[in-house]
């Protein structure tokens, strides 16, 4: 993946956007923080500073790992920790032999750290950093200007640190709010293809099976119609609450239509799921909801086949749903599996899989 490229093909998956855009702001940092060291390499070297020089070639060489490795890899190289730990170096050292010259990198660089890494790992190698730079300030220059530096590059570090943790917060609260359902806090549709695509990839790597439940609730028109679309959200909530609590921490719960639910349930074979759907429905239809009304809802059961995707699986589901609406609501219908479906004797294997 291109870090540069736009992300509108990210734009379906809100968490992956997210991601596109850290590593675009990693690629830009480390692009422009080597077109400004750069020339400075040969600035020292001609000063005869030879090991500010080779320090910052090492700046350089790491900045140039990590574009390589965005662009061709789509990986952080070491996840930007040679980042601080050069960056500290170089300034200080620069401070010590070039005084007041040195200093005018270490704000930015401090304020590089925020977008780099997590918050507490930028926190902690920025608490090293005004400790470094004030100790050599300390040593090398008026006491004057060993307060002004500790305070000001402190306070620059204090600041972007809380900038960096309010946009940590609402990158979060976004993400959040682009990946659930408002109404149920159950996860929607934009999650849907990646999380199927994981269970697949576990089936096909590693022959860990999963399956899925489609759950669908019987007549909910009618209780919108007799009761308003108020009592209807409320019963919506209230089946996602009891849904929840037969889940393990590992399942997954959609909401995926208006009364329509998915459960992905890892780890569990179609007789297992099975069993679970069953449960669902009798914990369900066993004690009314909100304003003493009685609901029921069909469901079907399906596990994951080697060589499908995940629209094909959905789809194997979303046909015993049909199946078990047919047969009268309120039951469980299992999916067929693909190597179930054996073609009329002296058919095509190939024409009966199409």
């Amino acid at each position: 993946m291109n870090p540069l490229s736009a992300t509108s093909n990210l734009a379906s998956n809100p968490t992956l956007a997210v991601l596109g855009f850290k590593r675009q702001i990693v690629y830009h940092l480390h692009f422009w923080a080597f077109v400004a060291v750069a020339p400075l390499v040969m600035v020292q070297w001609r000063q005869g500073n030879i090991v500010l020089a080779l320090l910052l070639i090492l700046f350089c060489l790491n900045a140039v790992a990590v574009i390589a490795f965005l662009r061709f890899r789509s990986t952080y190289f070491l996840q930007g920790r040679l980042f601080p730990i050069l960056a500290v170096i170089c300034a200080a050292y620069s401070t010590m032999i070039n005084g007041h010259a040195g200093l005018y990198w270490a704000y930015p660089a401090a304020a590089a750290l925020f977008f780099l890494l997590p918050l507490k790992e930028a926190t902690v190698s920025n608490i090293v950093f005004v400790i470094s730079m004030s100790v050599v300030s300390f040593i090398t220059l008026p006491e004057a200007d060993f307060w002004r530096i500790t305070f000001s590059l402190g306070l620059t570090c204090l600041f972007v640190m809380i900038f960096a943790w309010l946009v940590g917060r609402l990158q979060a609260e976004l993400t959040r709010l682009a990946t659930t359902d408002p109404l149920t806090g159950c996860l929607n549709r934009s999650q849907l293809a990646d999380i199927l695509n994981s269970q697949i990839q576990m089936r096909e790597r590693y022959e860990r099976v999963s399956s899925l439940i489609l759950l669908d609730m019987d007549y909910f028109k009618i209780i919108n119609d007799r009761w308003g679309h108020l009592a209807g959200d409320r019963v919506l909530q209230e089946l996602s609450s009891r849904l929840r609590k037969r889940l393990r921490e590992s399942d997954q719960l959609f909401r995926i239509g208006g009364e329509e639910f998915m459960l992905v349930l890892p780890e569990t074979r179609q007789k297992d799921a099975d069993k679970v759907a069953r449960e669902l429905l009798t914990n369900i239809s066993a004690r009314p909801f909100v304003e003493g009304i009685q609901v029921t809802a069909s469901a079907s059961v399906a596990e994951v086949d080697k060589g499908e995707t995940w629209s094909v699986w959905l789809n194997r589901a979303d046909q015993a749903l049909y199946e078990a609406k047919a047969r009268g609501r309120n039951q469980v219908a299992n999916a067929v599996r693909r190597q179930e479906v054996t073609p009329p004797e002296g058919a095509d294997p190939q024409l009966a899989d199409a």
